[in-house]
């Protein structure tokens, strides 16, 4: 969750670590910190706080003329967010300095045993023990810093990716990875190193990802060392170009990343199906699904696993693989099935869902999966991620960075990516006619200038978001495609505006929910056309005999609704199976204005991080 940056070579390291970190902010920002060394001097800043804060501290305390650093943007773990759990950690003798992303589990067992070697520690933190281990196995054993590492990286338990540097040594930085992404950028005679490659991409596109338990000693003007941890093999470095530009991880005169990120959804979406979706011929060319096509088709079921957003995606292809293709569908949220004794057979397909492809969950139940035999699909957005490389093979949304914590983009181009997996196995089963499946294709061609025209709601949506900006608590409601939509608004209001929000299928309100139900109540109900029309407008009906507030969310030229709804806004028509993609749209923004308007940070929510590759 944390971010992590560092630099070594003939640059000045200050400028390069404190942007990246502003790129990384996304990841956590409880906190920063940055350690700068010229070969004489250590230069140490931290502070509870965005990293806004480490800059201005840095201006007054410290000299940044230095070719070496590392940096942090923290989301705390073990430790509340304050100056002395920051970011970078000492050893106890001063020479050792760490970043860290992770948890070590076994810590309080290991600050024990050094507590009784005399050790002592200022910090709550497992990485400050993390380091003094590592200190502590390099005075007993007599060795350099990267063998110290290795020994102390198999005594531990957790995950973690670091960064470490000697003070009496300051031409390497040692840095290594299990369960936490690490990118290293590779310039000419210098090295980069990131939690993701954003923070150098204007400096070089060649990267190379470290897997899982592996490490490197990257010293500037020498070729990069990478090697197992468990056994000190060495391993050849994978170059990997870059393929997103510095355009693409900016604002673009947007006032934040989340709006910029709604309205590129046309393109993401129309991105995610370019070279896949031939609808004149009829025809969806997925490598992933063609190479593996049996595998599908002869699998008993379907298990899709992802966390948050993801698994709202995941449900809405449940409802369109077992509606399209006729092939049954568990939706599992990853947390829960790789503690829960799951049954899984060489005989099930598991289809993984994750924007970043580093969610921990998410990547330790395709482990447990693969262990069963079972064959393993990932649906991610970030080539050369955790994810693309665990899975047996997969598909990449191609929806481009998304900053903003909260999903948007990520949640419409993981169902575009799921449709075409549902209608090519649907074609492949016969279980759709030719002349349905080619409308269907012909439909999801259009979505993207269908989205466009959801967006141009705007500013109608602005103006219902202000009248319920102080509400607090809000039922959003939906059946069938757009259950998981309802889920997946009340998800987007609770993450970024704080305000209570629940979603239901709307048939269960009377259930319970109905209770909540008085005139301070505002209830979002998704009552598109296609659908269960007929038994949604009685929901209204219900909520509406109640005094409670409603927000339809409609096929463009409803009227039905529009009479009982104090607020309507309209959608394109498409095919059911679509809908979901065009009506998260308005929820999205809806989320969006009432967090701006109740002055929150909609980018950078509290308690959240983008990537959770922590459990």
């Amino acid at each position: 969750m944390c971010g992590i940056v560092g630099y070594i070579g003939h640059r000045e390291a200050y400028p390069i670590i404190i942007e990246g970190l502003k790129r990384l902010e996304y990841r956590g920002y409880d906190s920063a910190g940055i350690a700068l060394y010229d070969g004489t001097n250590l230069k140490v800043s931290k502070t509870k706080g965005k990293v806004a804060d480490l800059e201005q501290r840095v201006a007054d305390e410290i000299s940044t003329n230095a070719n070496l650093g590392i940096g942090h943007t923290r989301w705390a773990t073990h430790g509340i967010p304050n100056d002395l759990n920051a970011h970078p950690h000492y050893s106890n003798s001063g020479n050792l300095v760490i970043i860290h992303n992770g948890i070590i589990e076994n810590y309080d067992s290991l600050r024990k045993e050094l507590i009784s070697r005399g050790y002592t520690f200022k910090s709550e933190t497992d990485t400050e023990v993390l380091i003094n281990l590592i200190e502590d196995v390099k005075i007993k054993e007599d060795v350099k810093l990267g063998k110290a590492v290795q020994i102390a990286l198999n005594q531990v338990v957790g995950a973690y990716s670091i960064a470490v540097f000697d003070k009496t040594k300051p031409g390497e930085i040692v840095i290594a990875r299990l369960g936490s992404p690490l990118a290293v950028g590779i310039g000419e005679n210098e090295f980069f190193i990131a939690s993701d490659a954003s923070p150098f991409i204007e400096y070089t596109k060649n990267a190379v990802y470290l897997e899982d338990e592996e490490m490197a000693i990257i010293r500037a003007g020498k070729d990069i060392k990478i090697r197992k941890i468990k056994d000190d093999s060495l391993v050849d470095p994978y170059v990997q170009e870059l393929q997103m530009n510095l355009e693409q991880i900016e604002k673009g005169g947007y006032d934040h990343f989340m709006l910029k990120e709604i309205f590129e959804q046309p393109n993401a979406i129309k991105d995610t199906y370019r070279g896949r979706l031939l609808a004149k011929k009829g025809i969806i060319k997925m490598s992933g699904v063609d190479d593996n096509i049996e595998k599908f088709l002869n699998a008993n079921r379907i298990v899709i696993v992802a966390c948050g957003t993801s698994w709202h995606a995941g449900l809405v292809a449940e409802y369109i693989f077992e509606d399209l293709a006729r092939i049954p569908v568990e939706v599992e949220y990853a947390s829960e099935f790789r503690y829960r004794n799951p049954v899984i057979t060489n005989k099930d397909v598991v289809i993984a869902i994750s924007q970043s492809g580093e969610t921990a969950d998410t990547l330790a139940a395709i482990k447990l999966a693969k262990a069963n035999g079972a064959f393993v699909f990932g649906v991610c957005n970030v080539v050369g991620s955790s994810i693309a490389r665990e899975t047996n093979a997969g598909a990449y949304t191609h929806a481009g960075p998304e900053i903003g914590v909260a999903s948007t983009k990520a949640f419409t181009t993981q169902i575009t990516v799921l449709s075409l997996i549902a209608l090519k196995l649907a074609k492949a089963k016969g279980a759709i006619s030719n002349s349905d499946y080619r409308y269907h294709l012909q439909e999801l061609e259009l979505i993207p200038e269908k989205v466009t025209k959801a967006l141009t709601s705007d500013t109608h949506i602005k103006a219902v978001a202000d009248t319920y900006k102080e509400a607090r608590n809000c039922l959003y409601l939906g059946r069938g495609y757009n259950f998981p939509v309802a889920l997946e608004g009340a998800l987007k209001l609770k993450e970024i505006s704080y305000i209570h929000a629940e979603g239901y299928p709307a048939a269960e309100m009377k259930h319970g929910p109905i209770a909540l139900i008085d005139e301070q109540m505002p209830v979002i109900v998704i009552a598109t056309k296609k659908g269960h029309y007929d038994k949604v407008v009685s929901n209204i009906q219900e909520i509406k005999s109640r005094k409670g507030k409603i927000i339809g969310i409609v096929t463009e030229g409803d009227t039905h609704v529009k009479e009982l709804a104090d607020h309507v806004i309209e959608v394109p028509e498409t095919l059911e199976p679509l809908s979901p993609l065009l009506t998260t749209i308005p929820l999205q923004l809806l989320s969006y204005h009432i967090a701006v308007m109740l002055g929150k940070n909609v980018d950078q929510p509290r308690n959240l991080a983008k990537s959770v590759t922590v459990e």
